[in-house]
Parts: structure tokens; C-alpha cells; sequence
């Protein structure tokens, strides 16, 4: 069987990547970015892009890439946050955007991966969120019809990964990365650490290997912080 690892991530998105194509990228904020696979991204250009996240980076950062590169045609996101050029592009009409709600973003991603087409959630029920999609009534509730999300690509960030393509995630890195990796066609991940079979307990895997196809060591690894908040130290005795 051909080796999972590639030795930088502009080799793991090598024969990939297409224009007009469609891609998930994990992440939460600024947590769990595939930090590395967007700058290989930004390096291929594929262009007219789909991207579904869970938003789209912050000012110079992540995703945000992309977009000033001109990559991104339409945003599958459920939060824009503070980033000013998401804002421009999408006012200006040169970006498309579906918003979604958080949690039915989640489950349409979600369903994508364990093949099932539709579902129904009272989260969106009387707004516009639920314009144009069916609404159908269970035991006296409307309930709107989502349907799922898959991708040609995901890619995701994760911890630790074993040669087999198990993955560990740390904590809000938990957030899309894990069921993104089961939706796309291709999944590439890019990890802080590679091990040998069995150096993870197999009860703390998270994403099993079977769902990843690729694995990179991630060559960018800021972790930035969003917004730093803190409080006024006491004043001493």
C-alpha cells in the first residue's frame, strides 16, 4: 500500500486541485486551521473556488488569503466575524455567500459524510434562513428541510497523526475538522506530530485513518489568539 505521508503540503494537494472545484477547510475561529494547506493553496491558484468553513479567516490570516487572492467565489460559512475584505467582497457582490446556522452547518457537513441527503431541524423555522426550502410539520412543530454538504477536497488540522492516517485532535480543533475529514472526496491532513501504528491509545482516536488520504507535517503553526481579553491586575497589598 502506497505511503499516506507527503514530504511538504504543496505535494499533498499535488493532482488534486482544479478550478471551480469545492473545499472544505476545518477549523473554529482561529483554531484548528489548516494553516499550511492554505498558503499550498494559495501557491497552486486554483480559482472560482467554493470554500465551506466555518468562517473565513481573520485580516492576513488563514482562509483570509484566499480571499485577496481572488481564489474564493462563494463562502458556505455560518460566521463572518470581524473580517473587513469578507465584508468588501460580499457588499461589492464579488463574493456569493450561504449562510448557515452554526449547528445546521455542522450536521449538513455531518450528513455529507454519512451519506444521508436530507434532514430536518426547527433551527432557521420562520426566518430567512428557511426561504425556499421545504417546511414540513412533526407532531404539531414545523421543522425546515437541510440538505447535506460534501466537498472534492477537505482539508483539516489535527495534532497527531499514526502512518495510517488516524487522527487526535486537541480540544477546539475538535470543532468541523472531524467530520469534514468524512465528507470529502479527497482528505488531506496536515498534523503537529507523525507516530508509528499503535503509539495511539485506540481509545483516544478520534478521525479513523480510513476516512484520510494524505497526511503532511504542518510547516505553519501560529495559533494566534482572535481576541486577547484580560483583566486589570489587583492592585498590590
Amino acid at each position: 500500500m502506497a505511503s499516506k505521508i507527503f514530504p511538504s503540503p504543496q505535494h499533498a494537494l499535488k493532482e488534486v486541485l482544479f478550478d471551480g472545484m469545492t473545499i472544505m477547510s476545518g477549523g473554529f475561529g482561529l483554531t484548528g486551521n489548516p494553516e499550511s494547506l492554505i498558503c499550498a493553496l494559495k501557491d497552486h491558484c486554483p480559482k472560482d473556488l467554493t470554500i465551506i468553513s466555518n468562517n473565513c479567516g481573520a485580516d492576513g490570516f488563514g482562509l483570509w488569503l484566499l480571499l485577496k487572492n481572488g481564489q474564493i467565489k462563494k463562502m458556505i460559512s455560518s460566521y463572518i466575524g470581524d473580517n473587513k475584505l469578507f465584508e468588501q467582497l460580499y457588499l461589492s457582490g464579488d463574493l456569493e455567500l450561504e449562510l448557515n446556522p452554526q449547528g445546521t452547518l455542522a450536521e449538513r457537513i455531518r450528513a455529507g459524510g454519512a451519506g444521508i441527503p436530507a434532514f430536518y431541524t426547527k433551527t432557521g423555522v420562520g426566518t430567512v434562513v428557511a426561504e425556499g426550502k421545504p417546511v414540513e410539520e412533526f407532531e404539531g412543530e414545523p421543522y425546515v428541510r437541510e440538505t447535506w454538504l460534501k466537498a472534492d477536497l477537505s482539508i483539516i488540522k489535527a495534532w497527531k497523526a499514526d502512518t495510517e492516517g488516524n487522527l487526535v485532535f486537541r480540544k477546539t480543533a475538535r470543532n468541523f475538522n472531524p467530520v469534514m475529514a468524512t465528507a470529502g472526496r479527497i482528505t488531506v491532513a496536515e498534523v503537529e506530530q507523525i507516530v508509528d501504528p499503535g503509539a495511539l491509545d485506540a481509545d483516544g482516536i478520534h478521525t479513523p485513518g480510513i476516512y484520510v488520504d494524505r497526511i503532511v507535517l504542518a510547516t505553519v503553526n501560529e495559533k494566534r489568539i482572535e481576541k486577547l481579553t484580560t483583566r486589570p491586575r489587583p492592585e498590590s497589598v
